[in-house]
């Protein structure tokens, strides 16, 4: 009997380890918009519902720019990520990404703002001020994968006006939107790019620094935040995954509603709708405008070697307009 108990207990043992390591990992991947102690305090309530509710063993994936997580999904180390726009539109098209789920601003409105920052006590005042490109200004760009603090100051400002930051301006940095904000509160910087999200956060965290500050340009809209997975997710993970983020904070919530709304509160959203790939096609038209507007500034090219470089940017840009006209508004 002892030698036939001990034998059940092994077997009892083995299958518990067994369904342990059975537990499917996803990494998910978080864009460096602020420092990764931030980010960690803020995400990781929000990932342990995650893993709590699916049975997955859901990882927090940090990196030290927006690259680092889109070259961990190209490689299998990153199977779900929060990215902004212009990164998830590069993990789309380099890192079998797909996106299923759209944030929401706390506020209900559905997207958010780049703003240009100059400190309060600032003589610059406006884009005027700050494009005499005088090489007198120290200014912080975003990471060159940022929709907010790289691709939309890109192409509304510097490409509409055929300018190059680094000829215009005394020194050229790429932060994220954390970094800038208190390069420009602390002097660091003479202006910078940042967005409305973050500023908000800088307002309620640290209010001294905010008060430093002062907005000298906003942005059209910039449609809010995507969540990406991999295509390479089986089809029951990705039910589990969609299931639970388009569930979390509403009345079909199998948690704490009301707790779960704080989580999503403290992150500036409320709860997610769902979304795909047409999301980033308004970023691909960012992205070919830009393009554009630098090969014809571009004084090393002659009048038909430009010509022959734009007709197809203008022709796909075309398309994408004409798809986007076709999709349903609002």
């Amino acid at each position: 009997m002892n030698a036939f108990l001990k034998g059940m207990a092994a077997v009892w043992l083995a299958s518990t380890f067994a369904g342990t390591a059975l537990a499917e990992t996803v990494n998910f991947g978080i864009i460096s918009t602020e420092s990764q102690q931030n980010l960690r305090t803020k995400w990781e309530p929000f990932l342990a519902d995650m893993a709590k509710e699916t049975g997955l063993d859901i990882k927090p994936f940090f990196a030290t720019d927006y690259a680092g997580v889109i070259e961990g999904m190209r490689f299998g180390k990153v199977q779900l990520a929060w990215y902004g726009n212009k990164s998830a539109m590069e993990a789309v098209d380099r890192a079998k990404g797909e996106v299923f789920a759209q944030t929401v601003h706390a506020d209900g409105t559905p997207g958010y703002y780049s703003l240009i920052l100059a400190p309060a006590s600032s003589k610059l005042n406006s884009l005027d001020d700050l494009l005499k490109c005088d090489k007198s200004v120290n200014f912080g760009l975003g990471d060159p994968n940022s929709t907010s603090g790289y691709l939309v100051p890109m192409t509304f400002i510097f490409s509409a006006r055929n300018i190059d930051p680094k000829t215009c301006f005394k020194n050229v940095t790429n932060a994220n939107h954390e970094t800038n904000a208190m390069g420009v509160a602390n002097g660091q910087l003479d202006a910078a790019a940042n967005n409305t999200e973050n500023l908000a956060l800088l307002q309620k965290n640290q209010p001294g620094a905010y008060g430093k500050i002062k907005i000298i340009w906003k942005s059209p809209l910039i449609a809010a935040d995507p969540l990406v997975w991999s295509k390479d997710l089986s089809d029951e993970t990705k039910t589990k995954l969609r299931t639970f983020v388009l569930d979390y904070g509403t009345e079909r919530s199998k948690g704490d509603r009301q707790a779960e709304l704080k989580i999503l509160n403290d992150l500036t959203w409320t709860v997610f709708r769902p979304s795909n790939d047409d999301q980033l096609l308004p970023v691909r038209v960012m992205e070919l405008t830009k393009t554009i507007a630098q090969t014809k500034g571009d004084a090393s090219l002659s009048d038909a070697a430009k010509a022959e470089k734009i007709k197809p940017l203008e022709e796909k840009k075309a398309a994408i307009e004409a798809r986007m006209a076709q999709l349903p508004q609002g």
